[in-house]
């Protein structure tokens, strides 16, 4: 059993830390080819993901990457097993988590900022938390996890008026939380909705013709031809993936409830995120022309004030801006860039995996141009080592910042330390 991959996705942590260690004493889970290359934003289980923690730093270290960070929503329950992962493999790693913040006392009060669903809520990202402080951010988590949960219930409850004429209602305790890890800290999504949804979907109308036939002639939904393919196809191993997919695109919007209770107010997550040591990152989305995902609309976001936004986030404390380069034009990337050189704000690449047909490698990440992001990557881990020792010699203590103001400066010196 131990020398079964799948059992990496088991659903007992020790048995699949178990199984990669004897995996990886076979030899059976060596890459291929090692690649200069790094991705800070990795989902697993805890959040919405194909992959137990465990897997995921495998799916990482198979793919040739130099380092694996793991960023769930609402959640840093899986930090610890990712870390052992890590150690078993080698493989540098980082942790941190992904949450929303409600930006109404700021100058983007109810502006589309960078989240599809919601005006003045944005998303942000916690990296580099020191491992002294994961229980810490675990309890701040809670009741912000319990506030989702009841919005989540309400969703279900919308989707179920909308489709239960056609036989496709949800329980949320029965067919959505056991897709989850949130008996053990994990966070329920929409995609966790949507995700159960999709099961129905496949149970009722089938797979194939019965499945399009039911998007296109009943829901009127838009499908384009490559998706249609796979839907096609009714031994596509990815086929509940591809259709939560579809319905992220059309149906959220039909069932969504603004997040309220669920979302802290940014100065407090900021305060916080200084107390524990930890690395704030305002989350570059863009205005959205193709997705890269499949499961985004195109639509406008952040661009036309990007310059206030800025402003906003260096006022506000921010200490970096994550972004992902496979996601936006060289213009637009050109200009973040620009701006955080501007206001000496760090900046951190991550490529947001939460589906299987994703890659783990970026081959935009072989750009000289954003050379720069993986030695940031390094410097983070750097800061993450350092802080768990002594939050005072994190990256961005206010002792460390008094001695090194300027931050390329500061991330060579961190760089260094996570080199070690």
């Amino acid at each position: 059993m131990l020398n079964n991959f799948e059992t990496l996705n088991d659903n007992d942590k020790n048995l699949r830390l178990a199984a990669l260690a004897e995996l990886k004493k076979s030899g059976a889970v060596e890459p291929e080819e090692k690649k200069n290359e790094v991705n800070n934003h990795i989902h697993t289980t805890y959040s919405f993901s194909p992959y137990s923690p465990t897997m995921a730093v495998t799916k990482a270290y198979m793919a040739g990457l130099s380092t694996a960070g793991i960023m769930d929503h609402d959640s840093i329950s899986g930090a610890r097993e990712f870390l052992e992962a890590g150690n078993i493999l080698g493989l540098k790693t980082t942790i941190g988590a992904e949450c929303r913040a409600n930006m109404e006392d700021t100058p983007l009060a109810g502006r589309r900022i960078n989240n599809p669903d919601q005006n003045g809520i944005i998303y942000m990202a916690l990296h580099g938390v020191p491992h002294s402080q994961i229980d810490k951010l675990e309890a701040y988590f809670k009741p912000f996890v319990e506030a989702r949960n009841r919005r989540n219930r309400k969703m279900i409850e919308n989707s179920n008026k909308l489709l239960s004429c056609y036989g496709l209602t949800l329980d949320f305790d029965a067919d959505v939380l056991p897709l989850s890890q949130n008996a053990v800290g994990g966070s329920v999504t929409e995609r966790h909705l949507l995700y159960a949804l999709a099961l129905k979907i496949i149970s009722v109308f089938g797979k194939g013709i019965g499945c399009i036939n039911f998007l296109k002639n009943t829901m009127g939904i838009s499908i384009s031809p490559k998706i249609e393919e796979f839907l096609l196809d009714e031994i596509n191993p990815h086929y509940a993936y591809d259709l939560l997919g579809v319905l992220k695109s059309d149906m959220i919007g039909k069932i969504y409830v603004d997040a309220t209770d669920e979302c802290p107010k940014i100065h407090d997550i900021i305060a916080f995120s200084k107390e524990i040591g930890a690395i704030s990152a305002y989350a570059y989305l863009g205005d959205v022309g193709q997705s890269v995902t499949g499961d985004k609309k195109a639509q406008k976001f952040e661009d036309d004030y990007l310059d206030l936004l800025f402003e906003t986030i260096s006022e506000l404390g921010f200490d970096a801006v994550t972004y992902m380069p496979s996601r936006n034009t060289v213009e637009q990337l050109d200009r973040v860039m620009a701006l955080c050189d501007q206001y000496n704000l760090f900046q951190i690449s991550g490529e947001d995996i939460n589906s299987p047909r994703q890659s783990f490698y970026c081959e935009k990440l072989q750009d000289p141009k954003f050379s720069h992001l993986i030695d940031a990557t390094y410097a983070l881990i750097g800061h993450e080592t350092k802080a768990t020792e002594n939050l005072s010699l994190g990256m961005f203590s206010k002792e460390t910042k008094e001695k090194y103001p300027d931050i390329k400066e500061r991330m060579k010196i961190y760089r260094a330390y996570g080199l070690e």
